[in-house]
């Protein structure tokens, strides 16, 4: 009997290593993915596109936890504050991770050092819209008539630092100009507004832009990315039209809580990377206008460090505060 006992020991003893690597296999359960922003947006639906093409690589379920609020920075802060396990990862956007800095008097997270980035998933350019009927053909006029009238001339945002404020205070800042700044509860509503002849002028995102401009209902100006569209090959670059400080996109990538391990960062990396060669993600992605992200960690990270300090000046020249 000992001597049976013995041996049972022996194999469980033998097993126990093989028991202890599946158990610990990742992913062995769910995983949250927090988005910052409300459901049904832009930063929502691209979540739910990449995570459904994740899951099926990673062979477990993505589950997306909206925390919407302050600009980004709730749900930013879940982030921050998980367990680094690699089982809640999160949507990292420009605003919190590059703006929300100088914005805000105070963040619960630290950017720089609180979020791990996984690698970018894209970035959209805005374009610079007027009506129609607008008397004002290029950014050159536009600049020229706000010199002429300054604090005139007003243009419509979706709110109050975010890539629409932004956009035209940078417009503001390098042309020389005074402005009027016109915030709505959405870009849509400003759109709107713009169409109305309310306000002058509004930087919109380039996949809200196109339907008014493919239907005529608004006129495109320019584009803040650094070379033409494909999908709109005949308008020019801001950078063509004399103004290349004049450069924004609005990016957004996959990032996780501090103390993620080399491991499985490598893991959420490699499953990012070929979900955004999933042809319904890349199909959506680029045709918004918006460029395909991919790459390494460090290349996210590299963005992320060059961009928030750009925006920090940006805010704090324009002297901007949060609603």
């Amino acid at each position: 009997m000992k001597r049976r006992q013995l041996i049972q020991s022996a194999v469980s003893a033998a097993l126990l290593p093989s028991l202890v690597q599946a158990q610990d296999k990742y992913p062995s359960k769910p995983i949250t993915w927090v988005c910052p922003y409300a459901a049904g947006g832009n930063a929502d639906s691209r979540s739910r596109q990449v995570a459904k093409a994740m899951s099926a690589i990673l062979g477990q379920p993505i589950i997306i936890d909206n925390k919407a609020g302050a600009g980004g920075n709730i749900g930013t802060e879940v982030i921050a504050r998980a367990k680094p396990d690699g089982y809640t990862i999160g949507m990292g956007n420009f605003a919190p991770l590059a703006v929300n800095h100088a914005l805000f008097k105070k963040l619960n997270f630290d950017p720089a050092n609180d979020i791990v980035p996984i690698g970018l998933i894209e970035k959209g350019p805005l374009i610079l819209m007027v009506r129609n009927d607008s008397p004002y053909k290029s950014v050159k006029d536009i600049v020229a008539a706000a010199k002429a009238a300054p604090g005139k001339l007003s243009y419509a945002s979706g709110g109050i630092g975010g890539s629409h404020h932004l956009s035209g205070a940078l417009l503001e800042n390098t042309a020389g100009i005074d402005l009027i700044h016109a915030p709505y509860k959405s870009g849509a509503a400003g759109a709107t507004d713009l169409m109305g002849g309310q306000v002058q002028m509004m930087f919109e995102q380039m996949y809200s832009a196109m339907p008014a401009i493919k239907g005529g209902r608004l006129r495109a100006l320019a584009i803040t990315s650094k070379t033409r569209s494909p999908l709109l090959p005949d308008l020019p670059t801001m950078a063509e039209q004399g103004f290349p400080a004049v450069e924004v996109q609005n990016w957004q990538g996959l990032v996780a809580p501090k103390g993620i391990s080399p491991e499985l960062l490598k893991t959420l990396n490699a499953a990012l990377n070929k979900a955004l060669q999933d042809p319904e993600v890349k199909e959506k992605i680029l045709s918004q206008g918006n460029e395909m992200g991919g790459g390494t960690p460090e290349l996210f990270a590299t963005l992320i460090k060059a961009e928030a300090p750009r925006w920090g000046k940006v805010v704090r020249d324009a002297k901007i505060e949060p609603e």
